[in-house]
């Protein structure tokens, strides 16, 4: 299981998710520096699902609240799991 960015991250983009993660699987659509704190409008982070090793290292320094282990992802937010994927896979959606 890998971990999922929900849609609570857009807006917010605080990157600290992606200085977190030891294997460099957080990503968005521009570079970190120029998301960090949502300066993209309507930007978010997404996690490679491929490349997660569920370490948990990105979950208790998002401010958003918007990680979750993606077999605990709320309901409400199910469709994310796709997005994250679809983002480094675009075949995925």
């Amino acid at each position: 299981m890998a971990y999922v960015i929900t849609r609570r991250c857009v807006g917010v983009c605080d990157t600290r998710c992606v200085d977190a993660c030891p294997v460099e699987c957080i990503s968005g659509p521009a570079p970190p520096e120029a998301l960090r704190g949502g300066k993209v409008s309507g930007a978010q982070l997404f996690v490679d699902p491929d490349g997660c090793i569920d370490c948990n290292a990105c979950l208790p320094v998002c401010p958003a609240g918007a990680i979750f282990p993606e077999h605990e992802l709320p309901l409400a937010y199910a469709e994310d799991a796709a997005r994250n994927a679809s983002f480094f896979r675009p075949d995925a959606a």
